[in-house]
């Protein structure tokens, strides 16, 4: 499958390859090379000798398995960092529970993403590859990109001359880079927002209630995996399980949960955009959300729907997200309240949260 090259430099992207099976590495090798912007500049079959690739062959992305003689990836990856700071680590590995631990661990530990692998192996697996492919070339855009200083919060100067009602429910959506930032955003709202916090984060089954207990220990809020039918309540964080998208709809005029496997939006399920877009029509004004880091636009038109509500929604910025792809499509709405550095997103929740107003 040959796809559509994205806009880039014309330098192609490097890509390390670390897996213990043969046949994996060879499948993820004409995946990739079956790219035009993409190259496969070496293949490892385990994290040992991934790091001696890496000392001879600069790679700006590697896909790294986990369970590996040898070396495993857990205890490669910080060595790989080491060898190449700017190179963005791609963890790959199946949907067991012990991996999706580690895979977790392994994105609090630098790695920038994940890929799932399916069960019955890499044959003929479109959708895989579809993934790999994007999730590589958001990655290389990122690595590539020059740095520069954290641009100034922007603010809508016309939504600062009235009050805005107090906001009933806080919004989050992410992807890409996404845990490591709510793990920081958890702590810093902890003992803080007392409304109810809809989360979605595009992560497979497997992952999304490790996710949960993750964030319940940092946030010291209870959080938990959307049930259907579930009366929304302050205080509790939900996340949108994976392989289903979490809508909210008023059922006896409470708010409710609902989720629903209607077709993936932007290739995914949960979505941000079918939340966003139940939060504006259940909430209204007293909407809020937030979009941090991650690949591709889902939340742009949710968020559009939250200001046409009357809501109000902030995003991440460029310097501190993993990719801008989903703050930066919300972003060019030109709707964003605030374009805030990941530091700053929790103490502007605080003040929004509690009603405060603020000044320009």
């Amino acid at each position: 499958m040959n796809l559509p090259a994205a806009a880039s430099s014309a330098d192609p992207i490097k890509v390390l390859i670390v897996d213990d099976s043969a046949v994996v590495r060879g499948l993820i090798s004409r995946m990739i090379s079956a790219q035009k912007d993409l190259v496969v500049v070496a293949t490892a079959p385990n994290g040992k000798a991934a790091i001696d690739e890496l000392t001879r062959k600069a790679a700006d992305v590697i896909v790294l398995d986990i369970e590996m003689p040898i070396m495993d990836g857990l205890t490669a990856l910080p060595k790989l960092l080491e060898v190449r700071p700017a190179a963005k680590v791609l963890i790959a590995s199946t949907l067991s529970r012990r991996n999706a631990e580690i895979s977790l661990k392994a994105l609090q530990l630098g790695a920038a993403d994940y890929l799932a692998k399916p069960e019955a192996g890499l044959v003929g697996a479109d959708e895989f590859e579809r993934e790999l492919v994007s999730k590589v070339r958001a990655l290389r855009s990122r690595a590539s990109a020059i740095p520069r200083p954290t641009p100034p919060a922007i603010t809508r100067p016309a939504l600062e001359n009235f009050r805005r009602p107090k906001p009933q429910v806080l919004a989050i959506g992410a992807s890409t880079g996404g845990p490591p930032a709510l793990v920081k955003l958890f702590t810093a709202l902890r003992g803080a927002v007392e409304q109810p916090i809809l989360l979605t984060q595009h992560m497979p089954p497997t992952f999304t209630p490790l996710l949960a207990e993750q964030l319940t220990r940092v946030g010291e809020r209870p959080c938990q995996e959307g049930r259907d039918g579930e009366v929304i309540a302050p205080g509790r964080c939900y996340i949108a399980p994976g392989g289903w998208h979490m809508l909210v709809e008023r059922c006896g005029g409470l708010p409710t949960l609902r989720l629903t496997q209607d077709p993936p939006e932007h290739f995914c399920r949960p979505a941000v955009d079918p939340m966003l877009r139940s939060v504006a029509e259940v909430y209204g004004s007293a909407s809020l959300a937030v979009v941090l880091t991650g690949m591709g636009a889902d939340g742009a038109k949710g968020c559009t729907a939250v200001s046409a509500a009357g809501g109000r929604f902030a995003v991440q910025d460029e310097a501190t997200s993993v990719v801008w792809g989903m703050p930066g499509a919300a972003a060019q709405t030109g709707l964003a309240e605030r374009i805030l550095p990941l530091d700053q997103i929790g103490p502007w929740l605080q003040l929004v949260t509690r009603g405060a107003h603020e000044r320009p």
